[in-house]
């Protein structure tokens, strides 16, 4: 006989997950320590309510007891180890990696920032409907993610023993329990779980369904690379020819060019005079002459930057036109822009540089999040903390201090996108790892039948089960 499970109603599904997001938005599941309190508490759901889970398991599927949490260790005791290496690595697995020393980008110390990816959506099939739901969602809590888990609708004893429990252990904040059939998984799938959810990607990945191929997303982003500037930072002068030099490689049109900087109001006077100053300096002679500025690629895409270039309300600095019958595109800076400015409603792939003004720090970082998370993000300071702050408090597929685009070439990091901006990695050993199976494999001898795994097989009895927790069911931390 099943067990009665309500059913999440569709309406506050949305709901649900806006409640995560805003969990996640506070910050405070990128502290290890409570990632570390997070999993205990999952393993103490686990251990408390053991036999209770027992019973699902048999309710649902007619499973043995002992094949769920004895000698066959495919469910409850496989659960356990895995939130125990979850509780154990996870302050090393979320440790920034330096990448190895190398003679041309050592002194920019290349590094891999591990971060979370957000709100992530976690849904289980009927036949080990605890392992497959626990066990991913212990490494979804270590990586500092917020999460919805979907239960088998086919396993109602343990997905409403599993609504009943999380409340009592995890924080509500940041995971939730959804329980429905087509319609209610329908509704999940319809909302943004931190993928891309561009029309190109969704083609290119219905696509690869078809053959079960895998996929890397890179962009063009929905959100926009920031180029953040402290006005204490330490040298002016190069800060603004990089990011010149940046944002006019190729007119702009490189998915990882900064499209806009942020400044504060005071300091942007300072800046703009600096930019500019940094364009001549590089460009002494007119580029539209010397063919050191690129053209438009396209003429529907010049039509698109001459409507930008029409439609803003900021005032333009620098440039400011653009040749349609040859496609060239002055470099142009518009200050004083809003984010209800056209410039501000697309990526710009354009030679254009539009500048914000905020407030502070704060307001700065809150116009980033704003407009999606971005292939790239950029911080211009000479101050670690203010540095840090940004970085911690955004998300992008890349956090760049001090310079633009050399880091597509530096050695032992790692090229990708986040949410919007794609997903997965293009160079070095991360593209490495995107294109391997991690196969596993044993070559178990037959010796240890003898000594110890010979109490696995039935009959079972309780000094064999005994003797397989003293090795397969450790007991948490008190």
């Amino acid at each position: 006989m099943s067990t009665p499970l309500a059913y999440t109603p569709i309406e506050e599904i949305p709901r649900i997950r806006e409640t995560l997001k805003q969990g996640f938005a506070t910050g405070k599941s990128r502290d290890v320590k409570w990632r570390k309190k997070q999993i205990l508490q999952l393993w103490h759901l686990v251990e408390d309510n053991f036999d209770l889970m027992r019973k699902a398991l048999f309710d649902d599927l007619g499973r043995a007891p002992d094949e769920s949490d004895g000698a066959h260790s495919t469910e409850l005791n496989s659960l356990i180890l895995e939130i125990k290496a979850a509780y154990d690595n996870v302050g090393t697995w979320s440790q920034t990696e330096k990448a190895s020393w190398h003679y041309m980008w050592f002194a920019m110390s290349p590094a891999t920032r591990i971060e979370p990816k957000g709100v992530v959506l976690l849904i289980t099939p009927f036949n080990f409907p605890l392992y497959l739901l626990l066990a991913p969602f212990a490494a979804a809590i270590a990586a500092g993610n917020a999460c919805v888990l979907k239960p088998s609708e086919g396993s109602t004893a343990c997905a409403a023993l599993l609504t009943d429990l999380f409340p009592k252990y995890m924080d509500q904040e940041f995971f939730r329990v959804v329980n429905g059939g087509i319609p209610e998984t329908t509704k999940l799938l319809e909302l943004q779980w931190d993928h891309s959810n561009q029309t190109v990607a969704k083609i290119v990945l219905t696509a690869a369904a078809q053959h079960l191929t895998p996929v890397t997303l890179e962009g063009p982003s929905q959100g926009k690379n920031a180029a953040v500037f402290d006005p204490r930072v330490s040298n002016l002068k190069v800060a603004a020819k990089r990011l010149m030099w940046g944002k006019l490689t190729n007119a702009g049109q490189i998915c990882m060019s900064p499209d806009y900087a942020i400044v504060p109001a005071h300091f942007q006077d300072a800046f703009v005079d600096a930019c500019i100053a940094a364009y001549y300096e590089m460009h002494p002679k007119d580029p539209k002459e010397t063919g050191n500025l690129a053209l438009i690629a396209s003429d529907k895409h010049a039509q698109r930057v001459q409507r930008l270039l029409e439609g803003t309300k900021g005032n333009v600095v620098l440039g400011g036109h653009i040749d349609m019958k040859t496609r060239f595109c002055e470099a142009t800076i518009v200050k004083d822009v809003t984010l209800e400015d056209i410039l501000m409603s697309e990526e710009l792939f354009a030679p254009i540089l539009p500048v914000v003004p905020v407030k502070d720090v704060d307001e700065a970082i809150s116009v980033i999040n704003s407009l999606g998370q971005s292939l790239v993000l950029h911080v211009f300071s000479s101050d670690s903390a203010f540095k840090k702050k940004v970085f911690d408090n955004t998300q992008s597929g890349l956090a760049i201090a001090n310079e633009t685009l050399l880091h597509i070439q530096t050695v032992g990091i790692p090229f990708g996108g986040v949410g919007t901006s794609g997903y997965g990695a293009t160079t070095g050993k991360a593209a490495f790892d995107q294109f391997v199976h991690r196969r596993a494999t044993i070559d178990s001898p037959f010796w240890l039948d003898t000594f110890l795994l010979y109490v696995r097989y039935p009959p079972y009895t309780k000094r064999n089960n005994a003797m397989l927790s003293m090795f397969m069911h450790p007991k948490p931390p008190a």
